[in-house]
This record gives C-alpha cells, sequence and structure tokens, in this order.
C-alpha cells in the first residue's frame, strides 16, 4: 500500500473569468519516480521526510518513491525509463559506465557507506580480525573485500558465507560478520550480545552512499526538474534528522514490518556518526561530492581488479547539482 499524493485545490479562477480577467493555469508538477535500493527503512528516511512534509510538492514534484529489493535490478529499470532516478553506489555506477551503460550519480545524501564488520567485544581493531573466520555476502567480493585485502592483508582462505542470519555469530564468539552500522549491532543488542562494530569508512573505505543516480541521457532532458528534486531531497535528510517522525509514518505505510525501535535506533546511529552532514558535507553542505573521494574509489578498484585502468570513471559523476546546495546541519 502507498500514500497517494494530495491535490492541491487551486483558487477561485471562475470570478475572475466573470470579470473578463483570463486566469493563469497552475502548472503541473513535474513528475519523477525514485526507486530506493530495498525495503523502505530509516536509511531512506530522507526521501520519505521530502514527501511527507510536502518537500517534494513545494519543489514543483510529483516523486513516487518505489521500493526496491533482493529482486529487483535498479539500472536495468533506469535504463528501460521505468524509474527516473535510483539510490546507487560509487561501485555499481563505475561498473556500469565500464559496460557503456550511460549512467551517472547527482548526489550522495550519505558521505560514507554504513558498512562494517561486527565482532565480538574482545576484538580490539579491524586490523585483529586478520585470520578470524568471516561471514560475508557473495556481493562483498565485488565491493568493499578486495579493499580489505589491500588495506589488512584478509585473505579469502578467511571467509564463509553470510546468510543474513546472526545466530552463528551469536553461538561462536571467535567469528565476525559483515553488516551495516544501523542493523546488525541493533540486532546484537537485542539478543543481549556484546559486540562492537567496524566501519570500514573509519579506516578509508572511500565510496560515497544512497547516491542519487540516473541515465545521463535524462540529465540533459530534466535537469531543471533533476536540479529541483536533489535539493529538496537533501533538504528532506536535514529535516529527517531533526524530527523523523513524519517520514518514519511514511515509511511505516510502505513497510509495515519496520519497527519504531529499528527506526529510533537507526536515527541515533545516522546522528552519532554524521553519516549525512559529516566530512565534506559539514562544511559544503549535505549532498556535496568530490572528485578526489571518486577517484579514490576508482583507484582502490582498479588495484583490485574491479575496474579496468583506462575506464573514464569522470562519466560516473557530476558535481554540477550539489556544489551550490550548501544545505548544512550542525
Amino acid at each position: 500500500m502507498r500514500l497517494d499524493r494530495r491535490g492541491l485545490i487551486t483558487g477561485a479562477a471562475t470570478a475572475a473569468v466573470g470579470l473578463g480577467v483570463r486566469s493563469r493555469p497552475a502548472r503541473a508538477a513535474d513528475k519523477l519516480t525514485f526507486l530506493t535500493n530495498w525495503f523502505a527503512e530509516a536509511e531512506h528516511g530522507g526521501f520519505y521526510q521530502a514527501k511527507a512534509t510536502g518537500l517534494y510538492d513545494k519543489a514543483g514534484l510529483d516523486v513516487d518513491l518505489r521500493m526496491g529489493g533482493p529482486q529487483i535490478n535498479g539500472i536495468q529499470l533506469l535504463a528501460a525509463g521505468q524509474a527516473d532516478v535510483m539510490m546507487g553506489y560509487d561501485i555499481q555506477v563505475l561498473n556500469s559506465i565500464e559496460h557503456n551503460v550511460p549512467i551517472t550519480t547527482l548526489a550522495a545524501a550519505f558521505q560514507f557507506d554504513l558498512a562494517g564488520l561486527m565482532a565480538h567485544a574482545d576484538v580490539p581493531d579491524l586490523a585483529a580480525l586478520k585470520g578470524h573466520r568471516l561471514l560475508v555476502s557473495g556481493a562483498a567480493y565485488t565491493t568493499y573485500w578486495p579493499w580489505l585485502k589491500q588495506r589488512f592483508g584478509f585473505t579469502d582462505s578467511q571467509t564463509a558465507p553470510y546468510t543474513f542470519n546472526l545466530q552463528p555469530f551469536f553461538a561462536d564468539p571467535t567469528i565476525a560478520v559483515q553488516g551495516y552500522a544501523t542493523s546488525e549491532p541493533f540486532e546484537a543488542q537485542q539478543h543481549d550480545v556484546p559486540a562492537k562494530f567496524f566501519l570500514f569508512a573509519d579506516a578509508g573505505y572511500p565510496p560515497y552512499a544512497t547516491t542519487l543516480v540516473a541515465m545521463q541521457k535524462l540529465v540533459g532532458a530534466k535537469r531543471d526538474a533533476l536540479g529541483r528534486f536533489v535539493r529538496a531531497s537533501m533538504e528532506g535528510w536535514k529535516s529527517y534528522l531533526q524530527d523523523p517522525a513524519p517520514g518514519n509514518k511514511l515509511i511505516r505505510v510502505d513497510n509495515p514490518k519496520m519497527t519504531e525501535a529499528q527506526l529510533a535506533y537507526s536515527v541515533d546511529r545516522m546522528r552519532a556518526i554524521k553519516v549525512v552532514n559529516g566530512g565534506d558535507a559539514a562544511t559544503q553542505g549535505i549532498g556535496i561530492m568530490t572528485e578526489a573521494r571518486w577517484q579514490q574509489t576508482r583507484d582502490f578498484m582498479v588495484k583490485g581488479g574491479l575496474l579496468k585502468a583506462e575506464v573514464d570513471w569522470k562519466q560516473a559523476f557530476t558535481t554540477e547539482f550539489v556544489k551550490d546546495l550548501r544545505i548544512t546541519l550542525p
């Protein structure tokens, strides 16, 4: 179930027409479809906040928020015109450029990825996990795992499949498991299992996350509407971190299984680690991206065999939509 967008009631033009004055028709809102990367959750909160509080309406936009999920291929839907913008990831976009899929990143809601490893409480740091058994998903081998091997000397022999079930972690005090700063630690807390979470970004993992990605052709065709969408979305993130109640209400409409406790934990963690308003965003504004950060991601991918060196990596992003936003939050 989804909430329908409220229609705007226009004023009384009838009287004006009766007086012989021609009224100007209201400008129709620009329609955009935004596809998230998973079922609705706090990590999508800024977009739901922009919808719930009318920020998209005020920007002259009719935005349809659609949930992603494990069976949804966002890039295929984007290329087919079934979505205008999708929630993306730097590595995914760079790989698409390599395979001649002309997409580009417009903004980064998160200044870094929330990915990391959750270990038991006696583990002092990320480097100490060398030699430990690590549960990771298949996607890890084309994202953060090559970086961990470069950075800490981890080996493939350490890994075992992560089935998104934490019972093996709860049962074995010697293993660590992949996760997100806003998710797996909450589940460990619910089970009263002391744990530490090591964020890859704290050790230099460079990609942005929760990015806005569109086809390059659409950027040329709908530049103004996309600019308004980026601004309203980043304003939504600022508003969400200040008072998430409106966005959370809409999140639970789309995803009734999402609990208030999980939402509250996730928001608290995002505030604490400043994933939205930390780093360059603290001074340059929410959504900001820099060429230097993109090059760091490109360089580690090339070194790890994830990207060919000759790929024109600068096609993967544009700073035109975020360089002058200056939407800041202490």
